[in-house]
């Protein structure tokens, strides 16, 4: 009975068995497997992430590499990066560190 419902209401092409496994296993590739499109809009996202993050420390490595620059070239920049970063200081000098509140 169920097979005269099908043969009527349904085209020989819908019931044919490599249209159903087809149709089968692209649903099952599409949604079901580790490549879904889920996956693949999440890998989209994290590969955003981190090209965000790499141009992020990309531009810290140009400061940085024009910072050092400074350093090796102008030696009061680099005595002024001393006493500020590692308190260091000239014979005879006292230092008075501030804190705010």
């Amino acid at each position: 009975m169920i097979l005269k419902l099908a043969k009527r209401y349904f085209p020989k092409i819908i019931r044919s068995k490599y249209l159903i496994a087809f149709l089968i296993f692209y649903l099952w590739l599409f949604f079901g497997d580790q490549h879904s499109i889920w996956e693949r809009k999440e890998y989209e996202s994290k590969i955003e992430a981190l090209e965000k993050e790499k141009a992020y420390y990309l531009k810290k490595i140009e400061n940085d590499k024009a910072r050092i620059h400074q350093l090796k070239t102008n030696k009061k920049n680099l005595e002024k990066f001393a006493r500020e970063q590692y308190l260091m200081k000239k014979e005879n000098e006292d230092i008075f560190i501030f804190i705010e509140d």
